[in-house]
């Protein structure tokens, strides 16, 4: 199910504080000067049409969402979203989040990663182009703080399996525990878009969670 064509942006409308080129971003990338403030950080892959990061910077004022969006015109059409609402908390980054989480995120420095529906790559000679690959849950692993989560949802059930291998084959996170269905209370009651369009139209969605061991404590 592809992506629907995205309503016209306002031109007038500023985007510089809610959108920024990966590009343009220092590397070790530092989330107090990019928020101004030091504050747990999320992080979305693949933003889409953005009502995740807006919804959840806005249910939580205390923590900073950052998404990074490779294709263009999504990462302007979710920083257009971020705008209208006047969110401080959220950023989206034009770019690729394999060279994000390579080089410019730190060692446990990341409170949560979400990665909702992400490109299955259907043929078999592009599946190594899927993002839940070997050295980007590694990464993952890498960045979350101890106790953090990573949150994987698709709607491809091979996809959601060989996800959950190589996670378990190639990290220490525990897991996958269960994600129940919330009940949606309004018509944009849900994660993503593409949720919302796949709960509509009946078809199963598939959900996880893993979580980054924390130390264990002297003597226990």
């Amino acid at each position: 199910m592809g992506r629907r064509a995205l309503r016209r942006i306002d031109p007038a409308l500023d985007l510089s504080r809610h959108l920024v080129a990966l590009e343009a971003v220092s590397q070790p990338l530092d989330p107090e000067a990019m928020f101004a403030r030091l504050a747990p950080l999320e992080i979305e892959v693949g933003s889409g049409k953005g009502l995740f990061l807006a919804a959840a910077a806005s249910a939580d004022p205390d923590a900073d969402f950052l998404g990074i969006e490779i294709l263009g015109k999504y990462a302007r059409y979710v920083a257009a979203r971020l705008a209208n609402r006047e969110l401080p908390n959220a950023r989206i980054i034009h770019g690729d989040a394999q060279h994000l989480f390579a080089s410019w995120l730190k060692d446990a420095s990341v409170q949560a990663v979400h990665v909702y529906f992400p490109d299955p790559w259907w043929k078999a000679r592009h599946k190594k182009r899927r993002v839940m690959n070997e050295a980007f849950v590694g990464n993952v692993e890498r960045v979350l703080v101890p106790g953090g989560r990573l949150h994987f949802w698709t709607d491809v059930e091979e996809y959601f399996h060989t996800a959950l291998e190589t996670i378990g084959g190639n990290t220490a996170l525990t897991g996958p525990h269960p994600v129940e269905e919330k009940p949606a209370d309004h018509d944009l009651d849900y994660r993503t878009h593409f949720e919302r369009r796949m709960r509509l139209a009946g078809e199963a969605v598939y959900r996880a969670e893993f979580e980054k061991p924390r130390p264990a404590r002297p003597g226990g």
